[in-house]
């Protein structure tokens, strides 16, 4: 039996984030992958020009659906939207027990915001505690705290501290948002801090990056890889990902990281 993971996201008509880019990631690494849509997105590399919810009740009948014939071994969820799809989604992970990657998306990588501010606190109070790991990157990990952003290796780890008091399992306090030649993550558990560090790349390619990394990650969770391993083999693959953009040159505005590196070698 393949390897399934889920992702629970918006769609990018782009194509370059979102489910579309959970779903590469997938399949780039081995694992067959299912998906909730949550949203609709118009965009591109350049712009977020419309966003359309899907329904509560549809996301719900979507997550039965897919626990009703799937073998699930991970999930991975992005953007949410909203109040109302927070509580189907909360609701829909009732009784499931595959680990939960939860990537609390707030911002498009062109500015837009993606999730309503009457919708924090509910994702703070209802998915932060279900979560196996949660994966904010800077901006996204003040906004949960609501407090200024970490701008040093020691408030990305006060804030990360601070945020498993809220209920992860784990956070991975993400650095692509910092300055500096080194860009710097951060996995912190109860028990340890694993410090994972790459070069910043010029490059501004990097439309996915998020969505890419917590996807890799629900692979290798879904293959059965302990969670500090898995989290080590999605920022290689990511960062092979970025430094492969380039090549791709996809849109005008902030493209696409190349999810198919390995695949695509020679394009």
């Amino acid at each position: 039996m393949a390897f399934q993971a889920l992702t629970i996201a918006g769609s990018d008509s782009g194509g370059g984030a979102g489910i579309q880019a959970d779903l590469k990631t997938f399949s780039a690494l081995g694992v067959y992958g299912a998906s909730v849509l949550t949203a609709i997105t118009a965009q591109n590399t350049r712009a977020v020009t419309a966003v359309a919810a899907v329904a509560p009740q549809m996301i719900r009948a979507q997550m039965d659906a897919v626990f009703d014939d799937l073998v699930i071994g991970a999930i991975k969820i992005g953007m949410l939207g909203g109040p109302d799809a927070i509580d189907a989604v909360a609701e829909g992970l009732d009784g499931c027990t595959a680990p939960v990657v939860l990537d609390p998306v707030m911002v498009a990588k062109s500015g837009d915001a993606l999730l309503a501010d009457d919708a924090v606190a509910g994702l703070r109070a209802r998915l932060l505690p279900r979560a196996d790991l949660l994966t904010p990157n800077l901006p996204e990990a003040a906004r949960l705290l609501d407090l200024p952003e970490a701008t040093n290796e020691a408030a990305m780890l006060e804030q990360g501290r601070a945020l498993l008091a809220l209920g992860p399992r784990a956070v991975l306090m993400k650095g692509g948002h910092g300055d500096g030649a080194q860009c710097v993550d951060l996995l912190v558990t109860p028990k340890a801090v694993l410090r994972l560090s790459a070069p910043r790349r010029a490059t501004r390619n990097t439309h996915g990056t998020g969505c890419t990394l917590s996807a890799a990650i629900a692979a290798g969770l879904a293959r059965g890889t302990p969670l500090p391993e898995a989290v080590r083999a999605a920022h290689a693959y990511l960062q092979g990902a970025i430094a492969a953009a380039d090549r791709l040159n996809i849109g005008g505005g902030h493209g696409p990281v190349h999810h198919f590196h390995a695949e695509w070698p020679n394009e």
